[in-house]
């Protein structure tokens, strides 16, 4: 006995176009075009999820740096006494700090510089 695909291969030509969807003309409604189109969109999707990582790790250390020569030290110096101090801050918490609680931030550069 013969059997067709029916269903599951419905399911999965619906699965497709709806991932394709807001791609334009036939990328999004042809199926060929649609998954050669999802294919593209998913290593862009993993590329720039690691490329997100990157810039806000940039974009936390810029603030810190500025905030800490607002306090008369480098961004180098500032870490380095972090470091040797034993305070285990990551850099988003200490961007968080330096933008919304300043005392706080001094706090930690006067720990820095002890």
């Amino acid at each position: 006995m013969r059997v067709r695909a029916g269903l599951a291969r419905s399911r999965r030509k619906r699965r497709i176009r709806k991932e394709a969807r807001g791609a334009f003309g036939g990328r999004s409604k042809r199926l060929r075009a649609a998954k050669e189109n999802l294919a593209r969109a998913m290593r862009f999707a993993t590329y720039d999820r690691r490329a997100r990582r990157r810039d806000f790790r940039r974009l936390w250390i810029q603030r810190i740096n500025a905030a800490a020569r607002q306090r008369g030290m480098t961004y180098g110096e500032f870490v380095a006494g972090l470091t040797r101090a034993g305070v285990a801050v990551d850099r988003n918490m200490l961007a968080d700090l330096a933008v919304r609680d300043a005392g706080a931030f001094d706090r930690l550069v006067e720990v820095a510089r002890g």
